[in-house]
């Protein structure tokens, strides 16, 4: 009988294990269904990119408050596991704050303390963001684009949050209690009470021995699982980019953003037009012009898609978002995610992807959004992990225009004088510099 609390977690811990392995697998498949691109070079700009803008969340602290509150929560979801490896490791051994017998008690103590306080800060952050999107209502946290699940998510995870806190603080305190009235296993080491858990006793200190190893063992069962089931969360949310935040910060474009992407092939046409003579007897065409769907996007706009924090930051940069128009950035990655995941499912279904008539092109991105980019770069600059919305944006302009020949007519007037002048104004190519002689 003694076995079983351990039998149990290991059974709990490797099933969350287990499930969080299979949809992380599903994610890498998904996202390596992107078109293959370098981005190998400069290694030690992009570590440093890493520790910037993934670490140390620079471009959050544009707006300090709310990046020092941002930084609290994010600190304590990765300080504070390393308490949840203490509570994992007396979980298979069958064991009772097993480091509390391994480190020196002044450590010991030094470290529970400072999760405490951070415990504390974050429950206060997530108080602080849940008024931010519920009473005082943001504007960019209440966009068209941000309505159902995608806008319950974060308050999900902040309630979680909360929850979780709240159960370590009161867990501390219940198993404090314990120690300081001798009782059972929870007298083999006194560790002393701690900073903040120590003002929840005096709530719980006329409870019996037995209802305060019942409140322990529940918060001790309830913390850990959540914390499982938070894991589990995890890749379904938006709040995957904690995870994928450090890749994507990684593999940053070091171009300057104005820099657009030309198709070699296209140029190449244009070089072989003025200089015939080039042109290869039997050069291939190019499979297609710019992306329909997400299989035509680079794996690293598809990891883009799913590091996006839906934070609204970019589409608020966005100056056709901003005069009305139907262009959303966040919505464009959002989309591409939806998308992706349907192919996912598609494929973990069939094996292999069947065609289902859809593609991110017109059935989830729409020509209006597309014309309504001005290709400023607002939303490259705003974003904290390094996301551009602005490629996909291009890639799918570019699939409408070349593959389907779809444009409005003042773009074909363009095209048309380019084509025919070299130029956009409708004048021969031997009069174009004689502005220089008026």
């Amino acid at each position: 009988m003694q076995f079983i609390p351990q039998i149990l977690f290991l059974i709990i811990t490797g099933i969350a294990i287990y499930l969080f392995y299979k949809k992380a697998s599903e994610i890498r498949r998904n996202i390596l269904l992107g078109k293959e691109e370098d981005f190998s070079d400069n290694k030690n700009k992009r570590w440093n990119n890493m520790i910037l803008l993934a670490l140390g969340q620079k471009k959050m602290f544009r707006n300090p408050i709310v990046a020092l509150l941002h930084f609290i929560v994010y600190a304590g979801f990765i300080i504070i596991n390393i308490e949840v490896l203490e509570i994992v490791l007396d979980g298979i051994l069958g064991k009772h704050r097993l480091f509390a017998g391994l480190l020196p008690m002044g450590l010991y103590q030094f470290l529970i303390n400072s999760f405490e306080i951070l415990a504390l800060l974050v429950l206060t952050a997530c108080v602080v963001f849940l008024i931010r999107r519920n009473i005082i209502k943001v504007k960019r946290f209440t966009g068209n684009d941000l309505k159902g699940w995608a806008y319950n998510d974060a308050n999900y995870i902040l309630f979680t949050e909360i929850v979780l806190m709240s159960m370590f603080l009161i867990m501390n305190a219940s198993d404090t209690l314990l120690q300081e009235r001798n009782f059972a296993t929870y007298a083999q080491h006194s560790t002393g009470n701690f900073i903040i858990s120590s003002y929840i006793q005096p709530l719980i200190n006329s409870f019996s021995d037995n209802s305060l190893v019942l409140i322990e063992r529940v918060c001790w069962w309830l913390h850990i699982i959540g914390i499982f089931a938070f894991l589990n969360y995890l890749p379904y949310s938006k709040h995957l980019h904690v995870l994928l935040a450090f890749p994507n910060a990684y593999y940053a474009r070091l171009e300057p953003k104005g820099k657009m992407k030309n198709m070699p092939s296209v140029q190449n046409e244009v070089l072989y037009a003025m200089q015939p003579e080039l042109a290869p007897t039997n050069a291939a065409p190019p499979e297609r012009f710019g992306a329909k769907d997400v299989f035509d996007l680079s794996w690293r706009n598809l990891l883009d898609a799913y590091s996006c924090t839906e934070c609204g930051r970019c589409t608020a940069a966005c100056p056709a978002n901003s005069t009305g128009k139907l262009l959303s950035p966040r919505a464009i990655m959002m989309k591409t995610r939806d998308r992706l995941e349907e192919v996912g499912r598609n494929i973990t279904q069939n094996k292999t992807f069947i065609e289902d008539g859809k593609t991110l092109l017109y059935n989830y991105i729409t020509v209006e959004e597309l014309r309504a980019c001005t290709t400023c770069n607002a939303c490259v600059e705003e974003c904290p992990v390094s996301i551009s919305p602005l490629e996909i944006i291009l890639d799918l302009r570019r699939s409408l225009i070349m593959e389907d020949s779809n444009a409005p007519q003042e773009w074909n007037g363009m095209f048309s004088n380019i084509e025919n002048n070299f130029a956009p104004w409708k004048f021969s190519p031997d009069e174009r510099d004689k502005w220089t002689t008026e």
